[in-house]
């Protein structure tokens, strides 16, 4: 499938810079999230290196996306700095590394079962992206913590807390902005009351109703990743895009590791679409009048629609009980957590049984 056509600015683009050396060791420096500067991690020391930042002027580029469906040059792909691609056999999530630090196992399933992978072409570069702000003592105060509320969980679960690794990552997402216009017709519903049998019984007026309006999405997000559970990520949204954007700059990957999009521009606009058209038909449905509203039809047209490819920070813990591997996604800039636990049905069946002897005492009590 043919990627979308994009010509670079090149007031836009970060200078092309292979590594970020330490000025006093030599060694490559990585993004620090608790410093926000590139710093060695073997002296400490930071880069004099000036990254991309986020000022008054920064425009962040949006694209056409009726006029997108062709080929992008080849001076809008890459990293802009040397990578190495893995795919995982297990989850098949395609991870760019810098060269000197490709993991043992996939940051997305903990698979040792990763095998290189060559692209036909380099992948479609971002052209900006969020900072990771949340540091990894952060991550992991916040890890623990969510492992301390999940009451039900089995106990060995809260010992994970301070055994298991958590990995930074920045995920590929895709951005969409339209004007929308719907027009809805509907069944508006209001309850009127009769008396019969001495019982109260509430019946529906039914009369048709029919509207309109106009909404303006901004910044519909897509995810285009694989390796991370979908419903995991929708819980640790939304990223503030609007707001905390810069222009995509290599020092920032520094370090960290990095999923190419597997979600093409193509699907994820189909996708967008879904999402739009459901949120129009939440919307008309809200204008319907009366108490209640059945066949509700909505037509609705697209205009000014825009699109662009982003990188947002994720910290990602994967671990396993039993059989079964579970995910625990952190918001790289906002903190907030959600993921996969385990269950513990002892735990439950104890609950249970304090539950019914304590109405088994009230009830004694009071009868």
């Amino acid at each position: 499938m043919e990627e979308p056509r994009q010509a670079p600015d090149p007031d836009g683009v970060a200078t092309a810079r292979d590594k970020f050396h330490c000025p006093a060791c030599g060694a490559e420096a990585n993004w620090n999230p608790g410093r926000q500067a590139l710093i060695c991690p073997f002296c400490g020391t930071q880069s004099p290196a000036t990254l991309q930042t986020r000022a008054a002027g920064t425009i962040i580029v949006e694209h056409d996306l009726v006029a997108a469906l062709r080929s992008i040059p080849d001076e809008a792909r890459g990293w802009q700095a040397d990578k190495t691609s893995v795919r995982c056999q297990s989850c098949q999530a395609i991870s760019v590394f810098d060269p000197d630090k490709i993991g043992q196992r996939c940051a997305f399933c903990g698979s040792a079962q990763l095998v290189p992978y060559t692209e036909v072409k380099d992948s479609f570069r971002p052209e900006s992206l969020l900072p990771l702000k949340v540091s990894e003592p952060q991550a992991r105060d916040l890890i623990r913590a969510w492992y301390g509320r999940q009451w039900f969980a089995p106990n060995a679960l809260r010992s994970k807390a301070l055994t298991d690794t958590a990995r930074g990552v920045y995920l590929p997402y895709w951005t969409f902005d339209a004007n929308a216009h719907a027009r809805w017709t509907a069944d508006s519903g209001t309850y009127y009351y009769t008396q019969e049998g001495g019982k109260r019984v509430q019946h529906v007026r039914w009369t048709p109703a029919s509207g309109e309006l106009s909404h303006t999405f901004d910044d519909d997000l897509v995810p285009a990743s694989k390796g991370v559970n979908a419903g995991w990520l929708r819980a640790v949204e939304p990223f503030p895009t609007t707001a905390g954007l810069i222009l995509y700059d290599a020092g920032y990957l520094a370090g960290w590791t990095v999923e190419r999009y597997q979600i093409d521009l193509v699907n994820a606009a189909a996708r967008s679409r879904q999402q739009m058209e459901a949120e129009l038909e939440r919307l008309c449905g809200e204008q319907v009048p009366g108490d209640t509203h059945r066949n509700l039809n909505v037509q609705s047209t697209f205009s000014n629609q825009r699109f662009k490819h982003i990188l947002v920070p994720i910290w990602l813990l994967t671990y396993t009980l039993g059989a079964m591997s579970y995910q625990v996604v952190v918001n790289g800039v906002t903190g907030k957590i959600a993921g996969g636990r385990p269950w513990s049905w002892i735990k439950i069946a104890f609950a249970v049984l304090v539950v019914l002897l304590l109405l088994y005492l009230w009830n004694s009590l009071n009868s």
